[in-house]
């Protein structure tokens, strides 16, 4: 009995703290800024491709080494890197292309800097 109680006393804690601490905002605001969702999603797709293909060319090198010298185990890993390669060179083009546009013409596309969303508590 006294261990169902301790259970039950624990699993209400956490839920009535979370009910006075307000951690869910009454109201959502719009977002009126089309700008600064572009900016968002393309920093974030940068910052995707640059990860995955990072990724696959660390995964690449793995199955190059558990390879072992099987020729198909092989050429599969060199496919795989040469790919990753290619891939994380498309990803700094496109932000090359991207800072070169905005160096041009005075723009503001990823340089904005990034805004992580936070909550004060304030709806």
């Amino acid at each position: 009995m006294g261990t169902a109680l301790l259970e039950a006393t624990a699993l209400a804690v956490p839920a009535a703290a979370a009910a006075q601490t307000n951690l869910v905002p009454e109201t959502i605001r719009p977002i009126n800024d089309i700008v600064q969702v572009v900016r968002g999603a393309i920093q974030f797709i940068l910052v995707v491709a640059f990860v995955l293909a990072f990724i696959f060319l660390i995964i690449g090198g793995i199955r190059w080494i558990v390879a072992g010298g099987d020729e198909k185990g092989v050429a599969g890993a060199r496919g795989m890197i040469t790919a990753a390669l290619i891939g994380l060179v498309i990803v700094l083009v496109a932000y090359a292309i991207i800072r070169l546009v905005e160096i041009f013409f005075g723009v503001d596309i990823i340089t904005g800097g990034v805004n992580i969303p936070t909550y004060n508590g304030t709806p």
